[in-house]
């Protein structure tokens, strides 16, 4: 999906418009502190400096794939050029953090695996990013915690699937991008 590309919706009416200025305001801002990926560059520093923060994205995707775990799996889960997707891949596998195995299903096909180190790296995000998590929540009560957590929850879901109804239907999948309601 490109920039130019717009995301179909009703605009906000005018009761509700102050709280969609505020709510885009506050994800600009977020945008931002994410943008400079501080919990990334943390963990990069405390466990395998020199890495990119694209190789933390890879195994982040990692994760989330269904099925096999592939250098096309992954370059597809980063909505990346498979040969991006393989240089970092094999960078990955150069620096100890994945293993290539072969595939049951497909002995020509080579399956990725983290590692030791790969599940210490990722195991140091989560630890910086509790920590930070914890600090920025550490005055919130129990109810305000549970709330947050399930609507923040429920935006990004929403998020998620308004992008790939439009992706889907940038890619040319417009039956497909269609037939889900909002």
């Amino acid at each position: 999906m490109t920039a130019a590309t717009s995301l179909p919706g009703p605009e906000p009416g005018p009761v509700h418009a102050e709280d969609f200025v505020r709510i885009s305001d506050t994800l600009a801002r977020l945008r931002m502190l994410i943008g400079r990926r501080v919990i990334a560059r943390t963990a990069i520093a405390n466990t395998v400096p020199g890495l990119e923060i694209s190789h933390l994205d890879a195994l982040d995707v990692m994760r989330r794939i269904d099925g096999e775990v592939t250098v096309g799996a992954i370059a597809e889960a980063m909505r990346i050029d498979p040969s991006r997707g393989s240089r970092l891949v094999a960078d990955l596998v150069a620096r100890g953090v994945l293993r290539r195995d072969a595939s049951q299903e497909d002995g020509r096909r080579s399956l990725l695996v983290r590692t030791e180190l790969g599940d210490r790296l990722l195991a140091e995000i989560r630890s910086v990013k509790r920590s930070l998590l914890m600090n920025v929540l550490e005055n919130w009560d129990e109810q305000e915690l549970d709330l947050f957590s399930r609507q923040f929850e429920r935006f990004v879901a929403g998020f998620e699937a308004v992008y790939m109804k439009a992706a889907r239907a940038a890619d040319g999948d417009v039956t497909e991008a269609s037939s889900h309601p909002r």
